[in-house]
């Protein structure tokens, strides 16, 4: 299974930016998937999932009303469109793939698989 994040930069507050992670190697309309963000120093925190079916997203607090997920099963690729970009956005993004349990997962430990994380900076 490879999960290749993709579309990470250096921007500037207030601006857009969307994210990609193109998936292979598995049946990707069975799996829930998320996107999970790690600043220096601490801890990968939750972002955003979608359900296998795209219907159902759910997010994390910091980023809900900003940041949009979505899924194109037909393309085995999952997006997430981040908007009004604050600094503390900083972080490598990665996306993740579970193939059992619910979309509203937000532990990594949910997630069976991996990208290599894209990284966004965002800078005054």
């Amino acid at each position: 299974v490879q999960l290749q994040a993709s579309g990470g930069g250096l921007v500037q507050v207030g601006v857009s930016l969307r994210l990609s992670c193109a998936a292979s190697g598995l049946t990707f309309s069975n799996a829930h998937m998320a996107w999970f963000r790690q600043a220096p120093g601490k801890e990968r925190d939750f972002v955003a999932s979608i359900s296998r079916g795209g219907r159902s997203t759910y997010y994390s607090d910091f980023v809900r009303g900003r940041f949009t997920m979505s899924r194109d099963n037909a393309k085995n690729a999952v997006y997430l469109q981040m908007n009004g970009l604050k600094l503390e956005d900083t972080a490598v993004y990665f996306c993740a793939a579970a193939i059992i349990g619910s979309y509203v997962n937000t532990k990594p430990d949910d997630y069976d698989y991996w990208g290599q994380g894209t990284l966004v900076t965002v800078s005054s």
